[in-house]
């Protein structure tokens, strides 16, 4: 599209410069009377050398602008999206003719004025998801793993900056502040797309349920995913939280009062904590899909993972850094504890993002589909009903 649109007033432009620059050489061989067959040679011969590097010129300068056009596309990033080329093949058998039509129609997107469409936002969401089940287990493991390393990041100087404003204001003031900086970890992993369990829960379900991949490679993925992000999380938490006390950044009392401040509820409550975190995870999944640059995507992250850390919700990959801290190096935890923990949590968080986002927003995509698919039905009939009036 690009191309048509930039090649062809350039082509007009072409002819319009030649004829401007080989006119006046005619009409002044024309007005001389006195000039020779040699010096029309001549002239000839000029208006054709000037014509050549007019034309050559313009044809680099088309190659310039092509070049320049394709560089600002790359930049922007979403000039080309995954769901603008939808092609057949990107559809599970099941799915009949008639709905990929449909569904490529509801999913075009190619303003940029405007916001994402909800069913690109979903289709794009599909296909990405889907491009994760191909990948390798030992890409998963290691980009969950990675995630597992890159969270803890929050956890470090949150714990560094509630040691510091613990001596100057209330314990209870200084763990909120010291909150607030939660997004560094999520804007790191969001951003460098490291897999991240409750960011992808959602997003993993839903070739699921819309049947292109079965049940059991959803739950095998999210075992793997699941197992690099604790894996990472706990060797970040053996290593770096024992190296922010011997920096003396913090002391083991504030760990144990970060693990108090996680673990100081009964298992109900914790558990609809997670389910809270989990749907709004799920949320920032979405949201950061619908935007259209870098720095949306951080506002996005930041105002969510914040509100997140704020509030206090619990999340599994942050929490498990927290509570197996508190297991390594202070007196409060029990590895009892730290297990029943981390599955009440990862069970809330799934349940959140699987059900409050995901099913709910497959669901209100087909509803969307179905719609389209009755009106073109209705508009098809009355089209022949029509014909039919005219027939008689």
């Amino acid at each position: 599209m690009l191309g048509v649109t930039f090649y062809k007033p350039m082509q007009q432009n072409h002819y319009s410069i030649t004829s401007e620059l080989t006119v006046p050489q005619d009409t002044e061989r024309k007005n001389d009377p006195q000039i020779d067959s040699s010096n029309d040679a001549h002239v000839a011969d000029n208006n054709a050398h000037d014509a050549h590097s007019v034309h050559g010129e313009d044809e680099q300068h088309n190659d310039d602008m092509a070049d320049s056009q394709h560089q600002e596309d790359e930049q922007k990033g979403s000039t080309i999206k995954a769901t603008e080329n939808l092609k057949d093949e990107d559809f599970p058998e099941e799915i009949s003719d008639e709905d990929k039509e449909t569904i490529k129609k509801v999913a075009s997107d190619d303003n940029l004025s405007q916001a994402k469409s909800y069913a690109s936002i979903l289709v794009e969401q599909v296909i990405h998801a889907k491009e994760t089940f191909d990948r390798s287990l030992g890409s998963l493991f290691t980009s969950a793993f990675t995630a597992g390393l890159e969270i803890g990041i929050s956890f470090f100087i949150i714990l560094a900056a509630f040691a510091l404003l613990s001596g100057v204001i209330p314990n209870q003031y200084a763990m909120v502040l010291s909150s607030l900086l939660y997004p560094i970890g999520f804007i790191i992993v969001v951003i460098g797309q490291s897999l991240l369990f409750t960011e992808q829960t959602s997003l993993l379900s839903l070739p699921v349920l819309n049947k292109i991949e079965p049940l059991h490679k959803l739950l095998r993925l999210w075992g793997i995913v699941i197992t690099g992000n604790i894996a990472g999380g706990c060797i970040f938490a053996a290593l770096m939280i024992g190296l922010g006390l011997n920096m003396h950044l913090f002391s083991v009392s504030d760990i144990d009062a970060y693990a108090e401040h996680v673990l100081g509820f009964k298992w109900w409550v914790i558990f609809g904590s997670a389910v809270l975190a989990g749907w709004m995870m799920g949320v920032a999944a979405w949201l950061v899909t619908s935007a259209r640059d870098t720095i949306s995507r951080i506002v996005l992250v930041t105002l969510i993972t914040g509100s997140i850390g704020f509030l206090g919700l619990h999340h599994s990959i942050v929490g498990n850094i927290e509570v197996f801290a508190a297991l390594m190096y202070g007196t409060k935890v029990s590895i009892l504890g730290y297990l029943l923990f981390l599955g009440v949590v990862l069970a809330g968080n799934t349940v959140g993002g699987v059900v409050f986002v995901a099913v709910l927003k497959n669901r209100t995509f087909l509803f969307e589909i179905e719609r389209v698919k009755q009106k073109a039905r209705n508009d098809r009939n009355s089209r022949l009903a029509r014909m039919g009036i005219r027939r008689r």
